[in-house]
């Protein structure tokens, strides 16, 4: 992937880039696979604000991906017929034809062209975009749309250029290391697909301008030191000025930046490694 700049006509120009989008080989999604979901602005059901900084944005089109890879098509091989864009994620998608029929989307591993075959099966080649249980892909390889539990579909590893390492087999459980470092147990039963998840220079991406992120469903964002005191606790004040507090805090009074908020303590005994050790 390439990303696409312009000639600085304007202040805004100067440093946004896009994506090339040159990996996309069709424009329009399949009519089966959408569907539209109804926005809410950050609203909940009585209409209050419950998300900042949501809004407005261009109209789209959700795109139904199959995140379990097939899995419930076990020894069936698929063909790529396009690469996507899609509109609700980072990554691209490429749209699969099985040999009954049935066309699916799924996550688009990079490197993979229009007229590959992928297949899902317990044991298959190690190949990119093949899905097969994390037990049989080798040690040291990398993985994406890995699953947390046997069955219910990839979790793990779908953003763009996210790839997850199997650092190794023991026992009922395989140790695998996560994009941020962390290192956890994840069942061998458990399906991931081979590979790294494509789009990777997405990261790269500088918006430039505010009406360009309008049009993605985001409002502004200011720091909370440039609000009054009515909207939160660091505004107020002359000019530039100190917070005025032992510590930071969020919007509603809750202690920010390194206050811990994990409650999922169930959890702990999967993880080997934190993230942030």
């Amino acid at each position: 992937m390439a990303l696409k700049k312009y000639n600085p006509y304007t202040p805004s120009r100067r440093q946004m880039s896009m994506a090339s989008f040159e990996e996309i080989t069709k424009t329009k999604p399949e009519k089966s696979l959408i569907k539209i979901l109804k926005r809410h602005s950050g609203r909940n059901n009585q209409g209050q604000i419950t998300c900042r900084h949501r809004g407005a944005g261009e109209k789209k089109y959700y795109r139904i991906i199959d995140f379990k890879g097939g899995s419930d098509k076990l020894n069936m091989e698929a063909k790529v017929q396009a690469i996507e864009y899609d509109p609700y994620r980072t990554c691209y998608i490429m749209l699969l034809s099985y040999k009954d029929g049935e066309k699916r989307y799924q996550i688009a591993p990079l490197d993979v062209k229009v007229g590959d075959e992928i297949v899902a099966r317990e044991r298959a080649k190690v190949k990119a975009g093949n899905r097969m249980m994390v037990k049989h892909i080798p040690v040291g390889f990398s993985m994406y749309n890995v699953e947390l539990n046997p069955c219910k579909g990839g979790q793990m590893g779908r953003g763009a250029g996210a790839s997850i390492k199997l650092v190794s087999l023991e026992g009922d459980y395989a140790q695998i290391q996560m994009p941020s470092g962390e290192v956890r147990l994840v069942s061998k039963e458990c399906f991931a697909s081979v590979g790294q998840v494509g789009n990777l220079d997405h990261n790269n991406i500088v918006y430039g301008n505010a009406g360009r992120r309008r049009h993605m469903g985001w409002k502004p964002t200011v720091s909370g030191s440039a609000m009054i005191p009515k909207d939160h606790p660091h505004g107020g004040g002359k000019g530039h000025t100190s917070i005025g507090l032992i510590h930071p805090k969020t919007p509603w009074g809750m202690p920010a930046l390194g206050y811990k908020t994990r409650t999922r303590k169930y959890t702990d005994r999967m993880i080997i490694k934190d993230r942030r050790r």
